[in-house]
């Protein structure tokens, strides 16, 4: 965007006031703004900085930072940026909510803007992030910041046209996107070029480097040129030296302005857990949620069916709380309007997936419930970091089965303060015999209970960690009643899977030759995309 300027008056002494410079000018004006800011970005240091305005930032880049309120960099933005800007590769590591997002979009801007970048040159900055809803968060961010310069932004990810994004990319500087998408896009779209690329953005780059995402992954960096600078940014960041060569880093440098601290999680975070048996979990959410009606709650699940379930069961007790649900299986126009519209309430509760714990800045949230346990450690800080952002307070509630101890040492090693509450019976309202009303009269919610039911048996079964998560030690029976199920559904495929490692052995006479024991079956799917996590 160009500067105004006000209409030219005559001063009367043969000299027009106000006149608009004239685009040789301007174009000579920025080239000594960007030779005096590259002359001081060896010399400015994170102790040297108070503000925004302390940095050697372009004049358009501070402009739109004080339009928007950002004033005070937080310490990543403090200790990141000015190695960025530096041109060098970072590994920056941050707790939850301490602003890594302009961590890394203001190198972005201000290497494009002191190139003289232009919609000519193509391509020149990639940022990546694993789900949709992150990727437009950023977008928004970086269209609020960067509102002054020229450049040129696109979003590609799923559940957009297609057509749509192809017939735009050849004119799109700064792509931020998903991995899958942006795969799509560079195998099937010859105007994709991403030969002149200047930087390259991995936000949340362990979850984009892990198993889940590593053939997408692959595939784009391939397509890379090597001769770039790259920013890896995550609350938990990776050090494995395979990831960093897959990467094709260039000596980075390692930010983790909190690894000295006592503990990894934010100051302002209370965090509790309670045992409690699965079967009584619903009954234990039901009473919460009764007695927070002026809170913003965020209750996480294993899976998309039990949030499904849960939130619909909920809709019919019908409490005084404003209720959302956000799961992958969920359109992606529906899951933008839903994750707006919690944002902008003051007191509602949200039933999700893992899909909102990463990098979803949600604002005020009072509460978050870890309804299951989740997978591991890193899961665990990413979802308790819904709350307490940017320093501020909040409080997170685990719920664990009595056979899932195990990981409260593990968090406890990890460097997580957890202290363990009580809960007393008599103030817990039970559901139970409303859901089974429901389910007899709505045949539909019933077989959702079914789906929900399964789908978190499933999940337990299939984790690794088998010291924390233990289906042995499950009650089925009870869980399945909770949820307002009469009789217990079979699990066919966990069935399937304890034969096939224990097969029944046939009593043979002592006098005949043994046979050779039949081969376990093998190649069933176990996780299938209806039951999967997020």
């Amino acid at each position: 965007m160009k500067p105004k300027h006000g209409k030219p008056k005559w001063d009367g002494k043969g000299n027009f006031k106000n006149a608009p410079l004239r685009k040789k000018d301007l174009k000579e004006l920025e080239k000594r703004e960007i030779s005096n800011l590259q002359s001081l970005y060896d010399q400015v240091t994170a102790d040297n900085i108070s503000t925004f305005d302390d940095m050697p930032l372009s004049d358009r880049t501070k402009k739109g930072l004080s339009e928007f309120g950002f004033v005070t960099p937080t310490e990543i933005q403090r200790e990141s940026i000015l190695i960025a800007l530096r041109g060098l590769d970072v590994l920056g590591a941050a707790k939850t909510g301490s602003g890594k997002t302009l961590a890394f979009l203001l190198p972005v801007l201000e290497k494009l803007y002191c190139k003289q970048w232009t919609k000519f040159d193509g391509l020149g900055a990639l940022i990546i992030t694993p789900t949709r809803e992150l990727a437009m968060q950023i977008y928004q961010t970086l269209v609020n910041v960067g509102k002054f310069h020229d450049f040129s932004a696109g979003l590609i990810i799923g559940g957009k046209e297609l057509e749509f994004e192809k017939d735009r990319l050849d004119t799109i500087n700064i792509i931020i996107c998903t991995p899958g998408r942006l795969l799509h896009h560079m195998d099937q779209n010859p105007l994709f070029s991403s030969t002149n690329l200047q930087i390259l953005i991995l936000d949340e780059a362990d979850r984009c480097l892990d198993m889940g995402f590593e053939r997408e992954m692959n595939g784009i960096i391939e397509n890379l040129p090597e001769t770039r600078q790259t920013l890896l940014f995550s609350a938990t960041q990776t050090k494995k030296v395979k990831d960093l060569a897959r990467l094709s880093l260039s000596d980075p440098k390692y930010v983790s302005v909190h690894e000295h601290e006592k503990y990894k999680t934010p100051a302002g975070l209370t965090q509790s857990y309670l045992f409690i048996g699965q079967h009584d979990k619903l009954t234990m959410l039901w009473s919460f949620i009764k007695s927070h009606p002026k809170q913003k709650i965020i209750i996480f699940f294993a899976t998309c069916n039990q949030v499904k379930f849960v939130f619909d069961i909920v809709c019919k007790l019908r409490p005084y709380n404003t209720l959302y649900c956000l799961n992958g299986k969920i359109r992606q126009d529906k899951r933008m309007e839903t994750y707006q519209a919690f944002c902008r309430k003051q007191h509602a509760v949200l039933f999700a997936t893992d899909l909102a714990s990463r990098g979803l800045d949600f604002p005020e949230i009072h509460w978050v419930i870890h309804a299951d346990c989740p997978e591991d450690v890193e899961t665990y800080i990413h979802r308790s970091g819904r709350t307490a952002r940017y320093y501020k307070g909040g409080e997170s509630l685990l719920l664990l089965n009595p056979s899932e101890t195990r990981f409260v040492e593990i968090l406890e090693s990890n460097k997580i303060p957890i202290t363990e509450i009580k809960v007393n019976p008599n103030q817990l309202v039970s559901p139970t015999a409303k859901i089974q009303a429901f389910l007899a009269k709505y045949p539909e919610l019933k077989a959702s209970a079914q789906r929900a039911f399964v789908s978190y048996c499933k999940s337990v079964f299939l984790m690794k960690d088998k010291q924390v998560f233990d289906f042995s030690g499950l009650d089925t029976a009870e869980f399945a009643k909770s949820l307002g199920l009469v009789a217990t559904p079979r699990i066919r495929f966990i069935d399937k899977a304890q034969k096939s490692k224990n097969p029944e052995k046939k009593a043979i006479p002592s006098d005949e030759k043994t046979a050779p024991a039949k081969k376990a079956a093998d190649g069933f799917n176990f996780m299938s995309d209806s039951e999967g996590r997020g």
